[in-house]
């Protein structure tokens, strides 16, 4: 659903999107959060690699060389510097390696809140972030209803996202960006403005469908390549942007539109889908099931990579 209201055109269309949405920094980078001043932030493997070459992050690399779990005490490390600058929740992500194991992922979403603890930060300001196969759509629904909250990540298809909902899970990222590039790549699709972008209608549906059943699970844009795909999705409950992103919208001037506006419910809650359901709307998507399993590839070849630097 679209509502167009324009704001203040005097205002930078950052200043305007942080009116419609809560804004996201995806980023490790503590410089660059002081600067932007998000009211969350995330990391990913793929983050906290870049993070463990930075000068500010040296002495913690070097303290933590050899030690036990040092990935997981390096992103803790990372995430409790993060989470003193901004008001919000930091997302700290569950080793992609145990994204088809359930038991293992509470366990580690588990250790890793107790990390934190350690560091002084309560658990009510992290959130785990879980690729969202479906065996981890299973831990996040047994990891909610201990109170540990969750943001289901490398999310592509509908059906990710309609068993998300069903679990009760805290938050969903779907990955605009990513989908687009599937699209150009594998098909002749053509795109003239935002609104045609493939990614972007995957979060318009995933919006009207949450909002329409009165799912409380929120939805976050994220992997966005432009600005052009993240005001299209004004309005949507959250946006995690990457710095150069966020710097490029907070230079640009102009009136915003919204894009997306919650509505009251209209409709009962959706039938849950089942697992044999998801297994095969899964599968009948080329896009969501190539992507989810190229991003699970990459975020464990970073992990790797993290893991040899802490060695």
């Amino acid at each position: 659903m679209s509502l167009l209201i324009r704001l203040d055109p005097f205002m930078s269309k950052l200043d305007q999107l942080a009116t419609m949405s809560t804004v996201v920094a995806d980023t490790g980078d503590i410089d660059a959060i002081a600067t932007l001043k998000p009211v969350d932030a995330t990391t990913n493997p793929s983050l906290l690699l870049k993070a463990a070459g930075l000068e500010r992050f040296e002495s913690d690399v070097a303290s933590l060389k050899g030690t036990a779990n040092a990935a997981d005490a390096f992103a803790v490390r990372v995430g409790s510097q993060i989470v003193s600058l901004v008001p919000g929740v930091i997302s700290t992500e569950v080793d992609a390696r145990l994204s088809f194991n359930t038991t293992a992922t509470v366990a580690k979403a588990e250790a890793l809140i107790a990390r934190y603890s350690k560091a002084g930060v309560d658990s009510s300001r992290v959130l785990i972030k879980i690729a969202a196969t479906w065996e981890g759509i299973r831990a996040a629904a047994e990891l909610e209803k201990r109170g540990i909250h969750c943001n289901l990540t490398l999310l592509f298809g509908f059906e990710q996202a309609k068993a998300c909902a069903d679990a009760g899970v805290f938050l969903i990222s779907p990955f605009v960006g990513r989908i687009t590039d599937w699209y150009k790549a594998n098909t002749d699709v053509i795109i003239e403005t935002p609104l045609q972008d493939p990614g972007v209608q995957s979060v318009h549906r995933i919006y009207d469908h949450y909002k329409t059943h009165g799912y409380k699970t929120v939805v976050m844009g994220a992997s966005f390549r432009n600005t052009g795909q993240i005001e299209a999705l004004a309005g949507c409950d959250r946006l995690t942007i990457a710095p150069n992103l966020l710097a490029e919208l907070g230079a640009a001037d102009g009136p915003l539109e919204r894009r997306l506006t919650d509505v009251s419910a209209t409709s009962a809650a959706a039938v849950a889908i089942t697992e044999a359901e998801f297994r095969f709307d899964h599968n009948e998507s080329a896009m969501a099931s190539e992507k989810l399993a190229d991003g699970i590839r990459r975020f464990v070849a970073d992990q790797r990579q993290l893991e040899a630097a802490l060695s």
